[in-house]
């Protein structure tokens, strides 16, 4: 019991701190929850719901709880009548307005939306807008925590509770009454705005000190406190009144008003056109066609005066990175790094799809008899569960034994693959009907289908219904790869939908589950606490799991012929790639503090990041508990591979060596940056370890020599099908792709590459090609056209996030011609001939925002052989922008102002681009990452 218990992956409903606790304490806390201990269940009679050939209960086992507070009493949802019957979107980031966990706070626990904070309170709702990070927990913790600056309501209001009224994508209106007044105020991620609507009372803000106004217009009032910058807006006609720390304003028979936290004073013109711009809704499109995921953020708005109906949007960094929409020079500070402001009601992202695949291809580097031995280890074991019996515990199990099938397939033990397809298949259809020892049961006040045995509070506090389903979707996608009866909805496919549904439903429209219950669309990934009882907001630890989630949507959708879930399976993991990316492995070194001395966080708060987990302070579990498990989905990890380098050195300085209890996990995570260096550690032990609970060394074996032989990942190309890969090793490129279709198709690449693959099988082929296992250290360049990237790079690569860069000041000096703190982007070891009759050519988008007699500048120039001397220099006319926001296009057109020296064949060579302001006297802004952002030289 002990040893099961310190292997699990997230208790994220438990309070922060749990390492800390005596180990006796905790293991009892952990084993209580495990066991499902607490409240019976409401004598009813159950009725048995059928679900194709299975079927879950509508009643709790006996014995057994549902949702509860933190003293056991059941708990339903706090709403409106207006939002009753509709089903609420649990593990979210303001769930607690919702969910009331604590019974002596009927209010909410502070909401992170980022910029702003909130918590609701008798009298309203708390706003705070913390700038300063906190490094808390002997530095494994940071933290912007909520503080409030003020709190609006209106003057009186002294509600009982707070309820959840409305909601969308990523907006919640809670709702205040206290008999004499009623009080709504809509908040939403990335919105500077709260929007308030109220009666029986006038508007009240109340400040935590007293304000400094730094503008009075009447029924506009700029206001700053503790440091940050408000805007408060009264319908017309109407005055704002500040007395101390509070301000008051009469409606004048409306009940509206608004404010706004501004980047800085001067934005206050720009902010007080949307201030009765009222957001009424938010919603998420998405799209994945050719290898390509599209994603547009819309609001809608109403117009309370006027008729402006556009409004203020800032974009997380997972968001601006992959985006060309133009962006103002506005900016907030927040736990994730920089956001930045756009001037719109939409904007849309644009990524390369991470494919999935069921297994890596063959290779030559497999020993299949010594493979072959290992899979018999798994397939003949006397208890292939190892004793699991709860939805978790049972759902490791399920994965560990669905690697292993298109691998026993893969090396002709058919035997094998069908022995692990019927033991999967026995334990998933034990769940799937209700009335044995392991079911399923909806609770219809919550509108979610929980498994029990439950555990971790998967039941008690509707935590982690994403962790351990994926594992019973992931499962069931390989079964339906090779047995489609069994997945046909008549069969057993209806009860993976049910757990869909509950997980990752799609629709908005389903009385019986809500929307992507635990995927927050905005921040970009998951949470994993059903109630978000914290006072850092909600949490997710197990990034990967919630992978796991998408990598089972694509597998099944592609196996059951359902191209919506699949490409919504696409849509979850290309965007939480890029939020682990960001915000877990801070692998662009721009989102943690600088105070905070670790390179990788176990848990993402709303408030922060921790360099923890909840059952342990083991570096080996903290780096590991974002990689399990490793499947055919974890191969988007490889995208960043100097941050899995960093990541791998931080674990082995912080264990005092190598990996000892996880150390098939971090073997395989390294082997996505270097396969070399993992095999060494692999061969190292011969075999002779322990595995770690979802893995087997059979999995394990296969993952990393077949890495050895085709290379890491290439993330630099990409498939137009979804279920598909490319590894490179020594200029050498390995495609593979696997079609579940009863037709054979070809899969085109983006490198121009095609392969044909079979009906219902996986073809692979091999091609000159290659990979840069560095991106800090661009290689040489295979063609004459480069893109901008951020951090002072040229490169041939067509994969990098979209982004911009800051062109400094001239400072008022006419710099015309000379570079002055110009912005660099260089690539080396370039070799090329000149082409005949060819010139340098360029095309860069630049934006001055609002800034007037701005001019940027490029000069290219050419070191022929790479010895520090630049034998050909080309300074081309400045571009003039325009004081209006939104990105301009500046070109080689302008004209050549100066020329120096001569072209010749590049030999090892460098290129640079250098781009400044000739003129004025304030930065500007140029884009990195696309199609308009290029260099392209005189060479073949």
């Amino acid at each position: 019991m002990i040893e099961v218990l310190l292997m699990r992956t997230s208790l994220s409903g438990l309070a922060p701190g749990l390492a800390s606790r005596p180990v006796a304490a905790t293991l009892l806390a952990i084993a209580v929850a495990a066991v499902g201990l607490g409240p019976a269940a409401s004598p009813a009679a159950a009725a048995t719901i059928p679900a194709g050939a299975g079927s879950y209960s509508d009643s709790r086992p006996a014995g057994t709880s549902g949702p509860t507070t933190n003293t056991g009493a059941p708990v339903t949802p706090k709403l409106t009548t207006a939002a009753r019957d509709k089903p609420v979107p649990t593990n979210d980031w303001w769930s607690s307005l919702a969910y009331q966990r604590y019974g002596d706070n009927p209010y909410s626990t502070p909401m992170y939306g980022h910029p702003l904070t909130y918590q609701a309170k008798a009298s309203g709702l708390e706003v705070g807008y913390p700038t300063t990070p906190a490094i808390v927990g002997d530095g494994r913790q940071y933290e912007y925590a909520h503080k409030a600056d003020l709190t609006v309501g209106l003057s009186g209001l002294n509600s009982p509770d707070t309820k959840a009224d409305a909601w969308s994508d990523w907006t919640v209106t809670p709702y205040w009454a206290d008999g004499s007044r009623t009080f709504r105020a809509t908040i939403g991620h990335g919105m500077p705005f709260v929007y308030a609507k109220g009666s029986g009372g006038d508007a009240r803000i109340t400040t935590a000190s007293t304000p400094t106004v730094f503008s009075d217009d009447g029924n506009v009032l700029g206001i700053t406190v503790a440091g940050h910058h408000y805007a408060l807006f009264a319908p017309t006609g109407s005055d704002w009144n500040v007395s101390g720390t509070a301000i008051t304003a009469g409606l004048g028979g409306k009940d509206y008003f608004s404010l706004a936290v501004l980047p800085s004073t001067d934005a206050l013109a720009t902010y007080r056109k949307y201030a009765f711009s009222f957001v009424t809704g938010s919603q998420v499109a998405w799209q994945s066609t050719g290898g390509t995921v599209k994603a547009t953020y819309s609001l809608t708005t109403e117009a309370k005066e006027g008729t402006e109906r556009g409004t203020l949007q800032a974009l997380y960094r997972h968001q601006w990175l992959h985006t060309t929409d133009a962006l103002t020079p506005y900016t907030y500070v927040s736990p994730r790094g920089t956001m930045k402001v756009r001037e719109s009601a939409s904007f849309t992202t644009s990524q390369k799809n991470n494919g999935v695949v069921p297994a890596l291809p063959a290779s030559s580097g497999v020993d299949k008899a010594r493979l072959a031995g290992y899979l018999n280890e798994v397939a003949n074991a006397s208890d292939p569960f190892s004793g699991a019996a709860d939805t978790y515990w049972t759902g490791k199990a399920l994965g560990r034994l669905a690697q292993l099938v298109p691998v026993a397939d893969q090396i002709g033990e058919t035997a094998t693959r069908d022995k692990l397809l019927g033991l999967m298949k026995g334990r998933l259809q034990e769940w799937f009907t209700a009335g044995g020892a392991s079911e399923f049961s909806y609770d219809k006040d919550w509108k979610t289908l929980t498994g029990y045995p439950a555990s971790y509070g998967s039941d008690t506090e509707l935590n982690d219904h994403h962790f351990h389903y994926s594992y019973y979707v992931y499962a069931a996608a390989i079964i339906a790869q090779y047995d489609q009866a069994w997945a046909a909805d008549s069969a057993w496919g209806t009860m993976i939908k049910h757990l869909i549904r509950d997980t990752a439903n799609p629709s908005r429209t389903d009385s019986a589950y809500p929307f992507l219950r635990g995927f927050d669309v905005y921040a970009g990934h998951s949470w994993a606490s059903g109630h978000q009882g914290f006072a850092a907001g909600n949490n997710q630890e197990s990034s990967s799991e919630s992978i796991n989630l998408s990598a089972g949507l694509v597998l099944w959708g592609a196996a059951t012929g359902d191209n919506n879930l699949r490409d919504l399976g696409s849509f979850l993991l290309t965007t939480e790639s890029e939020a682990i990316t960001q915000y877990w492995f801070d692998a662009s070194q721009q989102v943690f503090p600088a105070s905070f001395g670790h390179d990788t966080v176990g848990m993402v708060w709303g408030s922060g990041g921790a360099y923890s987990t909840w059952w342990t302070a083991n570096p080996e579990e903290i780096h590991g508990i974002n990689v399990l498990p490793v499947t055919g989905g974890s191969l988007h990890l490889a995208r960043e591979k100097a941050a899995i380098k960093r990541n791998i050195a931080e674990m082995e300085r912080e264990n005092g060596g190598p990996a000892q209890e996880w150390r098939d996990l971090l073997w395989q995570f390294e082997s996505l940056s270097d396969p070399a260096a993992a095999k060494a550690k692999w061969d190292g032990v011969n075999g002779n370890y322990e595995p770690e609970q979802g893995e087997s060394k059979a999995h394990t074996y296969h993952w990393i020599n077949t890495l050895n032989t085709v290379g890491a990942p290439d993330m630099t190309v990409s498939g137009d099908l979804p279920t598909s890969a490319v590894f490179s090793k020594d200029g050498t490129r390995t495609y593979t792709a696997h079609n579940h279709g009863s037709t054979a198709r070809t899969v085109t690449f983006s490198d121009g590459r095609t392969l044909s693959v079979p009906a219902r099988s996986t073809a692979t082929s091999t091609g000159p090609g290659g990979s840069n296992p560095d991106p800090e250290e661009p290689g040489p360049s295979t063609g004459n056209t480069f893109r901008l990237k951020s951090g002072g790079i040229l490169t041939t690569a067509t994969t990098d996030p979209a982004g911009a860069d800051t062109i400094a000041s001239a400072d008022g000096v006419n710099r015309d011609g000379t570079p002055y703190r110009p912005t660099v982007y260089e690539v080396k070891k370039v070799n090329g001939k000149v082409a005949s009759g060819a010139a340098t050519a360029f095309r860069l988008r630049v934006d001055a925002g609002t800034k007037v007699g701005l001019a940027p500048q490029v000069r290219v120039s050419y070191d022929l052989t790479g010895d520090g001397t630049f034998d050909r220099a080309e300074t081309f006319r400045y571009f003039a922008t325009d004081p209006v926001n939104g990105w301009e296009e500046y070109t080689q057109t302008s004209g050549a102002q100066a020329t120096t020296g001569s072209l010749g064949e590049l030999k090892n060579g460098t290129v640079r681009l250098e781009v400044w302001n000739a003129l004025g006297n304030g930065t500007s802004q140029v884009q990195t990452g696309t199609d308009a952002a290029v260099l392209k030289i005189p060479y073949v």
